[in-house]
């Protein structure tokens, strides 16, 4: 009967989050672990916001999409990072049933964008080395808002549909999230409904998402590196690669570990390596993003050193 199916949806009004199961002494280690990475995320990223809107000389849309990359990764480890510091630290770990469908929304939405940027970061490099005759024209400030704007509300629209089939499930009894924050496959694992359909669009949506621009990102690096071998003399080909290289390592590590993550239509990683692997695009990419786009630019650093100097 319909009243004995709503008692069974209310019966879950909060998540228990396991996290990383290990003796006391370890979780205090992983807590300054772990808080020490975020703190360093937070600050290396307002570092490059606050540069990039200090300093006149780096206005260009390439700056001002990692300025918003790095608002991005601040949003992102923040949905995620505090919650697990004070789970990690209580005697109870437990996440609300909305406060869990809110993480999982941000962190889906938040992680589309970032596919999006990235693609679109691509493309305005593509524009640098490949057309940079037309590259003022073609990547106008108008240009730069359009595809800012658009990979934003794309990604608020990405988190939707995913977030809203996962919270129509039944969750019954039992609440035991085996991670340690509110992913899809270990709420899917958890739900007492057939969750074929939901894994199904999930799976496609990902693969939609992570795969198309994932290519388009590839290969727009692939004609960008065949742009760059052209090049005649050997330090042309060095300063262009530089400003590009960076964005395909930060591109490599970000899919490598979000496609092997989600691109699976059976979710049978085992929990530890699923957390391992998690661990890695929650924390370890925001912290290195801003290390690998600042470090290896010397206009960022000229900048940066200037606006020191001024204070």
């Amino acid at each position: 009967s319909s009243f004995e199916e709503m008692t069974n949806v209310t019966a879950v009004l909060e998540f228990r989050l396991l996290g990383f199961r290990s003796n006391p002494r370890c979780q205090i280690l992983l807590f300054a672990v772990f808080l020490v990475i975020y703190i360093l995320t937070v600050l290396e990223n307002t570092i490059i916001i606050s540069v990039v809107t200090l300093e006149p000389q780096l206005h260009s849309p390439m700056y001002k999409f990692l300025k918003n990359l790095s608002f991005l990764e601040v949003c992102y480890t923040t949905t995620i990072v505090p919650k697990m510091l004070a789970n990690l630290l209580a005697k109870r770990k437990s996440i609300s049933f909305s406060g869990c469908m809110a993480q999982l929304y941000y962190f889906i939405s938040l992680g589309a964008t970032e596919c999006y940027l990235l693609a679109v970061m691509a493309y305005d490099r593509y524009l640098a080395v490949c057309e940079p005759l037309h590259y003022n024209v073609t990547m106008s400030a108008e240009s730069y808002t359009r595809l800012a704007v658009g990979s934003w509300v794309t990604g608020v629209f990405t988190g939707f549909l995913p977030c809203l089939m996962v919270s129509r499930l039944d969750f019954c009894s039992y609440n035991l999230i085996d991670h340690f924050f509110c992913d899809i496959s270990p709420l899917l694992k958890l739900s007492c409904s057939d969750t074929t359909i939901t894994q199904a669009v999930i799976f496609i949506l990902s693969l939609l998402v992570l795969s198309s621009c994932f290519l388009l990102t590839l290969v727009t690096y692939l004609i960008i590196i065949l742009s760059i071998l052209k090049i005649p003399s050997a330090s042309g080909k060095r300063t262009t690669f530089s400003t590009c290289s960076s964005h395909l390592m930060v591109v490599i590590i970000y899919y490598s570990t979000m496609i092997s993550m989600y691109v699976r239509p059976t979710y049978n990683l085992s929990s530890e390596l699923n957390k391992a692997v998690s661990v890695l695009y929650t924390m370890v990419t925001p912290l290195l993003n801003p290390v690998i786009y600042s470090l290896r630019n010397k206009a960022f650093k000229k900048a940066l050193g200037k606006i020191v100097i001024r204070h």
